[in-house]
Parts: structure tokens; sequence; C-alpha cells
């Protein structure tokens, strides 16, 4: 019995030492290196090749390298019976929580205009709020989104949430489903997109959601890339309904030269570094998965693939 690392993208060395010290017998293979497709059951992917795991007949568990999922759920050719992990890290979501701070006290204090400004070696003061009295509303209320809204909160901004399905949340003003959406928004003074990426989901971010946001709104997209209709996003703040943006996510990265983003000057882009996975702080709970289906037990962070996270 085999594990195969998948991992197109990343540096799969440290996630086979990490493996390897927890599990000092492990056999481990890194795709695309020669390997006995029948002997793995268990893989440790990000952004696999799309089909790959069609051809391996007894594999079991599919493991995400990070909290998302929508990379190994969107292959149509997913073995049925397959399971889907994710990953659920308190490392990942303070960080996630410390990065929109950071994003939504750089809009309210203007910090992104100054260093706008001194480029141009203009003397231009901009008149900030207070989080006080700042609105911010989080659309996914998973354990990003929640610990997210905690970090603001105690910074004292006044929160609002919205989910699929009701939830319950401390501290903040809850909303679900769509029949309260459009009322969530009109409190969103800055709003953090914090979804899952499913069928739902896609795309959710386009002209109509931006046109219920209080005009100067300011949108942070820290989720994925395909929740944006990125032509609405540009056509929003050209027309002064957006005060802009602040994107972490794309729908091709790394974002390519000639893409509008980069030039635009209410558009603020960071290379999907709001809350980046470290090995050594996610193997354990992926060699605890692993060790729990050599033992037929149930497993941890299983994804429910038809709600898509």
């Amino acid at each position: 019995m085999s594990v195969l690392i998948v991992s197109p993208e990343r540096d799969p060395e440290n996630w086979v030492k990490a493996l390897r010290n927890r599990h000092p017998g492990m056999n481990i293979y890194v795709y695309p290196e020669p390997h006995d497709q029948e002997e793995v059951e268990f893989v440790v992917s990000w952004n696999h090749p799309r089909g790959l795991f069609k051809n391996y007949p007894n594999v079991k568990v599919i493991a995400s390298m990070g909290a998302g999922v929508d990379h190994i759920l969107s292959d149509e050719a997913l073995p049925e019976g397959v399971k889907v992990t994710k990953v659920i890290d308190d490392t990942l979501t303070e960080d996630m929580g410390d990065f929109v701070l950071s994003q939504v006290m750089n809009h309210i204090r203007g910090l992104h205009h100054y260093v706008k400004s001194q480029k141009r070696k203009e003397w231009d003061k901009f008149q900030y709020k207070r989080p006080q009295d700042t609105k911010v509303g989080i659309m996914g209320l998973g354990v990003l989104g929640n610990a997210v809204a905690e970090k603001l909160h105690k910074n004292f901004f006044k929160v609002y949430g919205w989910s699929r399905t009701r939830k319950d949340s401390d501290n903040i003003t809850n909303y679900h489903g769509k029949d309260q959406l459009e009322e969530f928004l009109s409190n969103s003074e800055i709003l953090v997109c914090l979804l899952p990426l499913t069928e739902d989901t896609e795309n959710i971010l386009n002209a109509d959601l931006f046109d219920m946001l209080p005009e100067g709104a300011y949108v942070i997209n820290v989720a994925r890339g395909q929740h944006l209709v990125e032509h609405d996003l540009m056509e929003m703040i050209d027309n002064g309904h957006l005060s802009g943006a602040s994107l972490d996510v794309f729908r091709e990265e790394p974002l390519p030269d000639e893409h509008p983003f980069w030039e635009h000057d209410k558009i603020n882009i960071t290379p999907h570094i709001a809350s980046v996975t470290k090995p050594e702080s996610v193997v354990p709970q992926i060699a605890e998965n692993y060790d729990r289906m050599m033992e037929n037990e149930p497993l941890l962070n299983v994804v429910e693939k038809d709600k898509g996270y």
C-alpha cells in the first residue's frame, strides 16, 4: 500500500519529509515519478491534472493539501467511491484572520492610497474611518469565515455574516439564504468573500450583487477567483459605485502580465498568500487520516461532495 503526492505547482519535498518523519515506513511516491498505480490507496493532492485519479483503481482517500477542495471536486472523472478530506488548521485560520484585518485596516486608513501618492510625489491626505464606524460583511461562515468575523469583532468593527444555511455565530449579525442576501449586502460597507466554490457560488460576485452594496463599498476576495466576474468588478469601480477591491485569488494564477487588474489604480493585488499551508502544521492530521483509513475508522474533516465543502 502506497501514498501518492500530486502537487504540480508546489515543491513536494517538505511534504515527503514531514510524512516520513511521522511515518518512517510509509511508502511514498511523488507524481509523475514511476510507480505502481494499483498500490496507491491514499493521495495527498493540490491541483492535480484533470482525470488523473481514474487511473488508480484502489484509491480510497484523496486529501487536499489545504482548506479548499474545489480543485478536487471539479474533476468530473473523480472516482465515485473515494472520500475527500480537507485541512482545518489553527495556523491557516489565524493567518487568514490577520490578512483580512490588515486589508480592512489598509482600506479604512487609506494606506494603499498613500503608497500611490508617494509614487506621484503628492502630499494628499485621506479622510480615514475608525473601526467602530465601519460595517464589514463576511460571505461564508465556515471555519475561516467565523475566525475572520471574530478577529474583526475584537478590533471593534461592526460585523455581519451571510451563509447559505442558518448559522448562529457569536458577536455578529447573521443572515442566511437568498431571501436575506440583499439586507446583508446593504449593511456591508466592506464585503469579504470567504465562500466555498460550488455551482451555486461560482460568479456570485457580479454586477447584480455589487449593485446591492452601499455606494462606495469595498470588496475583498480571499476565497477563489471563480467567485468573481472580473469585468463587472472593474465596471462598478469605474462608474464609482465601488471604491475599490483587494484581490488575493484569480481565475488564472499567476495573473497574466496583460491582465487589466495590474494597471487598475483601485485594485490591489496579492499573489494568493492570504493563508498558506505549512506541511509541518497540517501533516499530522493527514497522517492520522492515513492511520484511520488503514484501521477502517471514520476519517477527520471529510467533505460532503453534494455540498462542495
